[in-house]
């Protein structure tokens, strides 16, 4: 079986596809996400019917249980291994995340050269908290045993002839080390990946991209791409690509510095320039704060974000009402799987 994207994320980049770049329903807005008909039916997967507390006790508790696991596993193959109370996930209500909010957009524009999470980092350091506790025992070992070390911890890479054109490859827990294993017996099996449902995962793919080549959206772009024009913003034919765009020339300016990764790259060289830092990045930050700023009110004139939602949630009611059989078979397979 190739490694496919997990149910619950299908379902997701199915809510969220119209609303790239800026974000969601404001607070003035009908619809939110979680009135998502689908999210009944998925939400136990990715844990939607837990608070934000709750999911946070229950990640917290599985990984230490995982990392307990793993230095037992490494233990057996002749390694030593402690383990990382840092090697987790926080879970996070997205407030920080607000870029349907006008105060927010001329601060960060789409967030992605002026980073609200890298001022987050700035202000508060964690190189202490998040350093890996088995660094110095890792760089005691010989490069062979390093190799073997992280081929142990995590499986060995995929061959090149195991990897698809498309980049997918064969993937399981028992190719995946000492993680692959702790993490399965902790967890169980992965009910999104699971065969039986295999048929909804390509129907909920095919429900993404239903829902980006809707008539109803297309027209709803046009409308948002005819403000934007005559805001002195013409070219863009789809809301998304107004981010788009912000990103594509970032990673170019990250690409002309750090070229495509064949080559390494001296960065204490004294003509090495940080990208981030440098006169093209400043130029499209200004640029990307100006653009968000008209994106979002083409949003607003529009109500892109609540008739996106009444286009996607409508898209749902259809497909729920096709697949309704299936979909009840997963919520329950779901619920029985925690």
């Amino acid at each position: 079986m190739r490694s496919t994207v997990p149910l619950a994320a299908l379902a997701a980049s199915a809510m969220v596809f119209i609303l790239t770049g800026c974000g969601g329903a404001s607070s003035d807005d009908k619809l939110s996400y979680e009135d998502s008909p689908l999210s009944q039916y998925l939400s136990a997967a990715w844990g939607g019917d837990l608070s934000q507390e709750e999911q946070q006790k229950k990640m917290e508790k599985e990984q230490a249980q995982v990392e307990e696991l793993v230095a037992q596993c490494m233990a057996d193959e002749g390694f030593e291994y402690t383990p990382n109370a840092s090697n987790g996930t926080v879970i996070s209500d997205g407030g920080e995340w607000e870029p349907e909010k006008r105060e927010w957009v001329e601060k960060y524009g789409y967030g992605y050269v002026n980073s609200p999470f890298a001022e987050q980092v700035e202000e508060n350091p964690s190189e202490e908290e998040n350093s890996d506790p088995n660094a110095d025992y890792v760089s005691s070992l010989s490069e062979s045993e390093q190799t073997a070390f992280y081929e142990t911890l995590y499986g060995p890479s995929p061959a090149e002839d195991e990897i698809a054109e498309d980049g997918s490859y064969e993937d399981s827990w028992e190719d995946a080390g000492c993680q692959g294993w702790a993490q399965h017996e902790v967890q169980g099996d992965d009910i999104t990946q699971s065969e039986e449902f295999s048929a909804l995962r390509t129907k909920m793919e095919e429900l993404t991209t239903a829902s980006q080549e809707s008539p109803e959206l297309a027209d709803l772009n046009a409308e948002w791409a005819s403000c934007m024009a005559d805001k002195g913003e013409p070219g863009f034919t789809k809301q998304a690509e107004a981010a788009e765009s912000i990103m594509e020339e970032q990673n170019k300016i990250y690409e002309t510095a750090y070229g495509d990764g064949s080559e390494p790259v001296d960065t204490e060289a004294a003509d090495f320039e940080d990208p981030s830092k440098s006169p093209e990045m400043k130029a499209l930050g200004e640029r990307e704060l100006k653009l968000a700023l008209i994106d979002l009110d083409c949003r607003e004139k529009t109500s892109f974000a609540t008739k996106s939602l009444e286009i996607q949630f409508a898209l749902e009611e259809k497909f729920i009402a096709e697949n309704k059989t299936e979909l009840e078979a997963f919520k329950a397979a779901a619920e029985q799987s925690k």
